[in-house]
C-alpha cells in the first residue's frame, strides 16, 4: 500500500529522500521554509557511497559537469604573503566536489516530477497517533500523514517539536563558518586561497568563475549574529577588509557555528529524523555525503519493512556508524585548518612546505 510520506528541509537529505521514497512506491512531500534554494554555501563533497548513490539517480553526469577544478592549496599569512603551496588530490573516481547549491539544485531536479514540493512553508505543529500524523503547516491546510521525515538541518524544527528543544542535542565544537559569493574571479584560478592567522582562516574558492569566500574562526560562545565575522578578523590584512566589507552587504550569505548534532536516537514513532537534523558533520564537506547515503539508506529500509518502527532502527543501527567515524574526526579538521596559536600555525605550515606543491 502506498503510504503519504512528508519530508520537512528541501535540502540536500530531503530533496535525495523524496526521489528514493517515490523510487520505492511511496507519495512524499517536500515542504520547506525558504521560498526558493538557497545559492550561498561553500563546494562539498560527493564522495565514496554518496557517489555511487548519486550515479543510481542518474545525476552523477551533471554533477560533473558542475565540478570545480582547483589543483593546489595556496597557503598565506596574516599579511597575504605566501608560504607554502600544497598540490590536491585532484578528481577520483570515488570523489567529486560541487558548490553546495548546484548540489541541491541538481537533486531537487531528479525529484521533482514524482515530488511534491512546497516552497514557503514548515511545519507548526505535529500530532502523531496509532495510524498517523496530523502536520499542521504555517501557510498551508493541515494534513495527515503516514510518517514524517525531519531533514530540516542543525536547527530542525522536527527535531525541537518531537525529540525536544536544541540544546539537548548540539553541541557547540567552538568554530563558525560565514560564506559569500565574491562576485568576480579569484586572482587564481585553479587555486584555493587559505589565509591563516591564529584563531582564523579565510578561504578562497575559484568554484568556476566566481570565487567564493568561507570565514572559519573559533569563538567559544554561541551566537548567531553575524556581526561577530567582522571583529574576529579585524586587523589582518591582504583583502580580508574588502571580504568582510562584501559579507557584511550581502543578502544571500550562510553563517552558522560548526555544530556537533547527537541526538540519543533518531526517531520518536512515527518520525525520524536524517541528515544534519540527525548527525551534523559542518566540517570539511563530508556532511553532504552523509545526507545522501543516509537518505537513501532510510527510504531502503522503510521500503523492505513495512513496519515502519524495525526500519528506523535499522535505519539507524547501520548509518550511525558511519556518521561515529566521521564526528570523531571534526577536531583534528579544526586544527588543520584553524590552529589555534603562533606555534601550531607554524607547525602547520612547516608540514605544508614538505608536501609537494
Amino acid at each position: 500500500m502506498t503510504r503519504d510520506v512528508l519530508v520537512c528541509g528541501a535540502g540536500i537529505a530531503g530533496a535525495t529522500l523524496g526521489f528514493w521514497f517515490a523510487r520505492n512506491g511511496f507519495r512524499p512531500t517536500v515542504v520547506e521554509r525558504s521560498a526558493g534554494r538557497r545559492s550561498s554555501g561553500n563546494p562539498v563533497d560527493v564522495r565514496d557511497e554518496a557517489m555511487e548513490v548519486v550515479d543510481e539517480m542518474g545525476v552523477l553526469p551533471r554533477l560533473r559537469e558542475l565540478a570545480t577544478h582547483a589543483r593546489r592549496l595556496r597557503l598565506l599569512d596574516a599579511r597575504g604573503r605566501q608560504v607554502a603551496t600544497v598540490r590536491m588530490s585532484g578528481s577520483k573516481p570515488t570523489s567529486i566536489e560541487v558548490p553546495r547549491a548546484d548540489l541541491a539544485s541538481v537533486l531537487h531536479e531528479a525529484a521533482r516530477d514524482e515530488v511534491e514540493f512546497l516552497f514557503g512553508d514548515t511545519i507548526a505543529a505535529l500530532h502523531q497517533d496509532a495510524g498517523g500524523v496530523e502536520v499542521t503547516f504555517e501557510q498551508a491546510a493541515s494534513r495527515r500523514f503516514d510518517l514524517v521525515i525531519g531533514a530540516d538541518g542543525v536547527h530542525s524544527a522536527v527535531r525541537r517539536l518531537v525529540f525536544g528543544a536544541e540544546e539537548k542535542f548540539v553541541r557547540h565544537a567552538g568554530l563558525y563558518v560565514g560564506t559569500v559569493s565574491l562576485g568576480e574571479p579569484s586572482d587564481y584560478p585553479e587555486d584555493v586561497v587559505m589565509l591563516n592567522a591564529p584563531g582564523r582562516l579565510v578561504a578562497v574558492h575559484p568554484v568556476r568563475g566566481n570565487a567564493g569566500v568561507a570565514f572559519i574562526f573559533r569563538e567559544a560562545e554561541t551566537r548567531q549574529d553575524k556581526e561577530i565575522v567582522a571583529a574576529a578578523y579585524h586587523g589582518l590584512g591582504w583583502r580580508v577588509p574588502e571580504f568582510i566589507a562584501r559579507f557584511e552587504a550581502a543578502e544571500d550569505v550562510f553563517f552558522d557555528s560548526v555544530s556537533v548534532v547527537d541526538p540519543l536516537r533518531w526517531a520518536n514513532g512515527r518520525v525520524a529524523l536524517v541528515g544534519d537534523a540527525a548527525s551534523c558533520v559542518s566540517l570539511l564537506g563530508d556532511g553532504s555525503s552523509l545526507a545522501i547515503v543516509g537518505a537513501r539508506t532510510l527510504a531502503a529500509a522503510l521500503a523492505e519493512n513495512s513496519d515502519h518502527a524495525a526500519a528506523f532502527a535499522c535505519y539507524e543501527t547501520g548509518h550511525r556508524a558511519r556518521v561515529k567515524a566521521k564526528q570523531r574526526g571534526v577536531q583534528a579538521a579544526a586544527a588543520m585548518l584553524v590552529p589555534k596559536t603562533k606555534s601550531a600555525l607554524r607547525i602547520r605550515n612547516i608540514a605544508a612546505r614538505l608536501v609537494p606543491g
